[in-house]
């Protein structure tokens, strides 16, 4: 039987079930008057039909897994931070954009950031 045939026979049965407590209440009986026991086996339904849902729910099998996800952000940013870098050191700066990739250009920034008069 498909997942899809079972959803729908449990749905099926949930309202078969619901629809026989309606019947079964008496007129006397009001929402207002209520007794403690019975607000008591309305949780406890709601509960179980939790539990079933929870159960029947087929496990959700990713494409993409979460470790893959970070991997690729990962090096997504750090190639932003190159291309950016490059086009405002190259670009906007009138420089060689791949001199902003080398160690001697941000060792005579850094020099003349913390120069000392």
């Amino acid at each position: 039987m498909s997942t899809n045939q079972s959803e729908k026979n449990s749905r099926r049965a949930l309202k078969e079930e619901k629809h026989a407590t309606k019947k079964t209440k008496t007129p006397k009986e009001s929402p207002k008057g209520s007794s403690a026991s019975e607000k008591q086996s309305r949780k406890q339904q709601k509960l179980k039909q939790k539990e079933e849902k929870r159960k029947n729910r087929r496990p959700r099998r990713r494409i993409f897994p979460i470790w893959l996800r970070i991997i690729v952000v990962l090096i997504l940013t750090a190639a932003a931070l190159v291309a950016g870098l490059m086009i405002g050191y190259g670009v906007i700066g009138d420089g060689v954009p791949t001199d902003a990739l080398k160690k001697e250009t941000w060792q005579h920034i850094i020099d003349i950031v913390t120069k000392e008069e």
